[in-house]
């Protein structure tokens, strides 16, 4: 038969256990909750330029990818290459080729 000290040290870890996994529960959920993007679509900026139609996408007046469109040729995307203003790159080709080898699979 247990002692009363030690009865009670179990219910007091038994409930700090399940305080700190429900702290941990609201706090995740505090964390999904403002990871949440912003709700809406994309603005979307369609004209012409010469031969190609070029479609410009915003987000809150943010400009994030262009996609180009020629007249015959197959459409591609232009994307932010490191965030600043003007620098857009292709997104089908990247400068970086990265090796995509396989070593171990199981």
């Amino acid at each position: 038969m247990p002692t009363p000290l030690k009865f009670r040290g179990k219910i007091i870890m038994r409930t700090l256990s399940r305080l700190l996994l429900v702290g941990l529960f609201v706090s995740l959920a505090g964390t999904a909750m403002a990871d949440v993007a912003p709700s809406g679509e994309p603005d979307v900026t369609i004209r012409q330029d010469g031969d190609r139609t070029i479609q410009e996408y915003r987000v809150n007046g943010f400009l994030y990818a262009i996609k180009v469109i020629p007249k015959g040729g197959k459409p591609y995307f232009l994307v932010r290459a490191d965030g600043s203003d003007g620098n857009f790159v292709r997104s089908d080709q990247p400068d970086m080729l990265i090796p995509a080898w396989e070593i171990f699979s199981w």
